[in-house]
């Protein structure tokens, strides 16, 4: 069984198979969800509750998963805070807390006890300003402290995020049901992001739908696609992944409206050999049905070749389509 929490009702005519098939969804998600399973950036629609805060909250992971731009403002913003505090702590010691300023206007007097406590965090140390008296002199210890430890967790996070191994793939914005040798076929195409090479690439591509009529346990069909190949050896520019949708296709028969009717999903496992960090990485996402584009084709993302008979692509072609007949196909 999966490890999320499920309605064991008896069920003596499911087979191991059956059981299995939810994927780690389990039969409670799979019944009741009405959101998609899979979102595009490859996190789940699931949440967790009943944890108290403090062990539900992982700062370190939270920080690791972030983009760039929304740590850089937490670090700015913390930053700027804490030497803020620390400034109004060395004010309220008194008058005499800090030798050396000049200042009459307490917001003049707050902006030097401001840098003087950017001084302290950082160890500049220029001199002009002093602590005098136990109160400040303890309040600069206790500064500089917390600036060894704020230091060492922010080294942390950001060498962890350099040092981490991802898989920055790109996904088409749609999949498209194209014609293919005679038949159609569901495609859709990717290309990797980073300059790092990633060999040893393999896809597995899996559709979801509700269950025609409707069956109390399990509502839902966890169907792994046939693909045209389900590996690469080497991935240098870009993989076009194709479902075939001939007669053993769960697709074959259906249209754009049926898909949809049956709340069609299909979720999408990539898993590849890093060769800069030689590790495992993977990525993940899914296309609804609403997200397919019947009757299209992509155009190509290959540039005419460069003198030296170098051959390139260009990513900004990954997501364009064409219209194109499936008469016939």
């Amino acid at each position: 069984m999966s490890g999320i929490e499920e309605d064991l009702r008896p069920a003596p005519d499911r087979s191991i198979e059956d059981v299995n098939a939810d994927l780690g969804f389990g039969v409670v998600v799979a019944r009741e969800s009405r959101k998609r399973l899979l979102n595009r950036d490859g996190s789940f629609n699931v949440k967790r509750e009943g944890l108290p805060f403090l062990q539900s909250l992982s700062l370190y992971h939270y920080f690791l998963t972030i983009t760039w731009p929304k740590l850089f403002a937490y670090l700015v913003a913390g930053y700027l805070f804490a030497n803020a505090l620390f400034a109004l702590a060395y004010l309220a010691c008194g008058a005499d807390a800090l030798s050396g300023l000049t200042a009459q206007s307490p917001g003049e007097r707050f902006a030097q006890a401001f840098f003087f406590s950017v001084d302290t965090v950082v160890t500049i140390g220029y001199g002009s300003i002093t602590p005098h008296g136990l109160a400040a002199n303890l309040l600069v210890t206790f500064e500089a402290f917390i600036g060894l430890i704020a230091f060492a967790f922010v080294a942390g996070i950001v060498f962890a995020r350099f040092s981490r191994p991802t898989a920055q793939i790109v996904f088409s914005r749609n999949a498209i049901i194209a014609p293919y040798r005679g038949i159609t076929a569901l495609m859709f195409r990717i290309v990797n992001r980073k300059t790092n090479e990633i060999v040893e690439m393999e896809a597995k591509v899996l559709m979801v739908r509700r269950k025609r009529g409707g069956v109390a346990a399990t509502d839902r069909d966890f169907i792994q696609l046939k693909l045209e190949r389900d590996g690469v050896v080497f991935f240098p520019l870009a993989w076009t992944i194709v479902h075939p949708i001939d007669a053993t296709s769960p697709i074959y028969g259906l249209d754009d409206q049926a898909l949809r009717a049956q709340e069609g999903e299909f979720l999408i496992l990539l898993n590849g050999f890093d060769e800069t960090f030689s590790q495992t990485v993977h990525t993940r996402s899914s296309y609804k049905a609403e997200e397919i584009v019947w009757g299209a084709k992509f155009t190509s993302m290959f540039n005419p070749p460069h003198p030296d008979g170098t051959i390139s692509v260009d990513i900004r072609k990954l997501h364009e389509i064409e219209s194109v007949s499936l008469t016939g196909a």
